[in-house]
């Protein structure tokens, strides 16, 4: 076999199912949608209908999240479809395993292992920043050596509260996926109620004149608006990569996608309609324009409950990344591509618990100890990467004849399809070219493991 037949080489979709099948199908499509707007809603629903109205859209804010919302749900569909028709784990990565090759999976695998830890890595260090300021709140201040990264000239050594939120998460997830997804569903609707008040308070001080001018900065400010608030909606691709774990996946995993997509839109849209109308959007370049509002309009109480909307919201995002990080990991050392031990599934918990270690601890080295600044717009590169390649999927998917799928499927094909990837090269060109000078220098990386490693123990190969 020619280097190019082995490393295109497909994967079977039944070893998939035969492998994933030690893991509990235990989600139904509420607790999906839980997990999606667990890592889809975070402390950007209080930061980002502010700033972007202030400086990009002005009230058209509204009609920014609308539009951000239908670029983001062609690859949703994408995902929904494949979802139904591959219900395993792994997400893109394992798709690209069956449908393009192996090859092509690894580098999908190789993006969202990116996309995953550096997130949760990211979220811990802002976590950790509120909790610090929530506490001093109560007059209690941590010490300065243990309240950041490793910087000795700056007099701090470790970001303590940052490696101890991801532990805690880590052993919540270690409990089996019916407590923590139980657990995960609560912290939600902690977060929705918190939404809810502000939605509540806040619509009893809107003033109409402050919609006006609606389009401050002409429709181009709609799009530009549009094109920021994208990445708010990146995180339900995290969904995906529990389907080896729900019930009845060809209808839950759809509903799950879709359903989170739709309940996230609302209420970004709901915001930016009451934050918008208390505050003229010149006001609102901020950098807490939720909490300012409401102390314009002398509501402090419920500015405190939003602190705590934040602390929800970042929570529950890392849960369901370090959940879909170790599903991730365990996909690749299923097949093999990493050391064997990652595909391991723990008899008691029926977890893959040796991932889930290993996860934990990449993400608290570089939450605790690394700067995360100049690295987190490589979150929204390997995103963009595995939409493009999801979305581009679907054509190949309905033409094999031996993955049948009679659940979910994206309408208008294959226009759709060739729309959403696009779209998603349309996004990629909107980052910085230091994002993409780090990004090649991550798949290099990748190459080199994948060559001198992955190949060689590859369960394909055997």
């Amino acid at each position: 076999m020619s280097l190019k037949d082995r490393i295109f080489k497909k994967e079977s979709l039944a070893r998939y199912l035969d492998k994933d099948g030690r893991l509990v199908k235990s989600m139904g499509a509420g607790d999906l949608i839980a997990l999606g707007i667990g890592a889809v809603i975070g402390t950007g629903i209080f930061i980002l209908p502010g700033t972007v109205a202030a400086l990009h859209s002005g009230p058209a804010i509204i009609l920014s999240f609308i539009v951000a919302a239908i670029v983001c749900s062609t690859s949703a569909m994408c995902y929904a479809e494949f979802s139904s028709a591959l219900p395993i784990a792994g997400s893109a990565y394992s798709f690209g395993n069956v449908i393009f090759g192996e090859v092509v999976g690894w580098f999908l695998g190789w993006a969202l292992i990116l996309e995953y830890m550096l997130a949760v890595a990211a979220v811990s260090t802002g976590w950790a920043a509120y909790f610090s300021s929530f506490l001093s709140g109560f007059g209690i201040h941590l010490p300065h050596a243990i309240s950041g990264y490793f910087d000795p000239a700056h007099g701090t050594y470790i970001n303590l509260v940052a490696i101890l939120i991801v532990l805690l998460i880590s052993f919540i997830l270690s409990l089996g996926v019916k407590t923590s997804v139980r657990f995960n569903n609560i912290i939600v609707i902690l977060k929705i109620a918190i939404i809810i008040i502000f939605l509540l308070v806040g619509m009893f001080y809107i003033k109409p004149a402050n919609w006006h001018p609606f389009f401050p900065f002409g429709v181009g400010g709609v799009f530009k608006g549009a094109s920021l608030v994208f990445f708010a909606y990146l995180g339900f691709d995290a969904v995906s990569a529990s389907a080896a774990e729900v019930k009845n996946p060809k209808r839950n995993m759809p509903v799950g996608i879709l359903g989170t997509l739709v309940i996230c839109t609302i209420l970004y849209i709901l915001v930016s309609v009451v934050l918008t109308g208390m505050v003229s959007y010149t006001k609102l370049n901020v950098a807490n324009p939720v909490s300012f509002a409401l102390q314009l309009v002398n509501q402090n109480w419920v500015a405190g409950i939003i602190s705590l909307g934040a602390l929800a919201g970042m929570f529950t995002m890392m849960v369901t990344m370090i959940f879909s990080s170790s599903r991730l990991i365990y996909s690749i050392g299923r097949d093999g591509l990493l050391p064997k031990f990652l595909g391991e599934i723990s008899p008691k918990h029926h977890i893959p618990a040796k991932a889930m270690t290993v996860v934990t601890l990449i993400i608290c080295l570089m939450g605790g100890f690394v700067s995360l600044d100049q690295l987190t717009n490589l979150v929204n590169i390997g995103t963009l990467i595995a939409f493009t390649f999801v979305s581009l999927g679907i054509i190949p998917l309905r033409k094999r004849k031996d993955i049948p799928n009679d659940g979910f499927k994206v309408p208008f094909y294959p226009v759709l399809p060739i729309v959403s990837v696009i779209l998603c090269i349309l996004m990629m060109t909107q980052l910085s070219a230091e994002t993409w000078i780090a990004s090649i220098i991550w798949f290099i990386i990748g190459m080199i493991i994948y060559f001198a490693y992955g190949i060689k123990h590859s369960q394909i190969a055997k």
